[in-house]
C-alpha cells in the first residue's frame, strides 16, 4: 500500500510539473484538442469538396480527429530547432507529415483492417494512403501552424484561468476516452462477428 502511495504521489508531481511550450497538463490537454478539431473539420470540408458528400472524418463520435493533435505535438518537439526557418520548415513537414500518415495507415490497418481515408481518386497516389497532393499539403499546413495559428492557439490558452482549464481538459479528455473506447469496442465486435459469419458461410 505504501508502494502504491509513492507511485501515485511521483505521478501526481510528475503531471503538476509538467509543462509544454509554458503550458501545463491540462492547457496542454486543451490545445491538443483544439487542433483535434480543426483537423476534424478540415477534413470534413476537403471531403465535401473533393467527393460532394459529408462525411464525418473522426473515428469517435465527437467532431475530433486526434491524428492532427498527436501530429501537431510530434511537429513541435521535432520541428523546434527550425520553426523560423521556413523553407526546412516547409520540407520537413512534407516528409515528416507523409511518414507519420504511412506509419498510422499502416497501424490502422493492422487494427481495424482498413484506413479512414482513401487517396485513389487523386493521381500519384500510392495504395490511396498517401498522394502528392497530400504531401505538399502537408508543408503548407506546417508553415501555417507555426508561422500563425500556433501564436493564437497558445495564446488563448494560457488565457484561461487555472480551474477552467483543469475543468475543460478533464471533461474533454474523459468525454473523448469513453466515445473512443465505446466505439473501438464497437469496432472490434462488428470484425468478430464477420469473422464467425464467414467462417460459418465457408462450411
Amino acid at each position: 500500500y505504501e508502494t502504491e502511495r509513492n507511485l501515485r504521489s511521483v505521478m501526481r508531481n510528475i503531471l503538476l510539473d509538467f509543462s509544454f511550450r509554458g503550458m501545463n497538463i491540462n492547457q496542454l490537454a486543451v490545445w491538443f484538442f483544439i487542433y483535434s478539431f480543426f483537423g476534424w473539420a478540415m477534413e470534413c470540408v476537403v471531403i465535401r469538396i473533393q467527393l460532394k458528400r459529408w462525411e464525418n472524418r473522426g473515428f469517435a463520435r465527437l467532431p475530433f480527429c486526434v491524428i492532427y493533435g498527436f501530429g501537431t505535438f510530434i511537429a513541435y518537439n521535432i520541428f523546434a530547432p527550425i520553426e523560423h526557418n521556413y523553407v526546412a520548415l516547409y520540407f520537413a513537414g512534407c516528409v515528416c507529415a507523409t511518414i507519420f500518415e504511412y506509419l498510422t495507415a499502416r497501424l490502422m490497418l493492422k487494427l481495424f483492417g482498413s484506413v479512414w481515408w482513401n487517396y485513389e481518386h487523386l493521381p500519384f497516389n500510392y495504395k490511396g494512403i498517401l498522394c502528392l497532393e497530400s504531401t505538399l499539403a502537408w508543408g503548407v499546413l506546417a508553415l501555417f501552424i507555426f508561422g500563425v495559428f500556433n501564436r493564437y492557439v497558445e495564446g488563448a490558452v494560457k488565457m484561461l484561468d487555472v480551474r477552467v482549464a483543469y475543468a475543460a481538459g478533464t471533461i474533454i479528455v474523459i468525454t473523448y476516452l469513453i466515445d473512443f473506447t465505446w466505439q473501438f469496442a464497437h469496432q472490434i465486435a462488428g470484425e468478430n462477428n464477420d469473422g464467425v459469419l464467414k467462417g460459418f458461410l465457408r462450411r
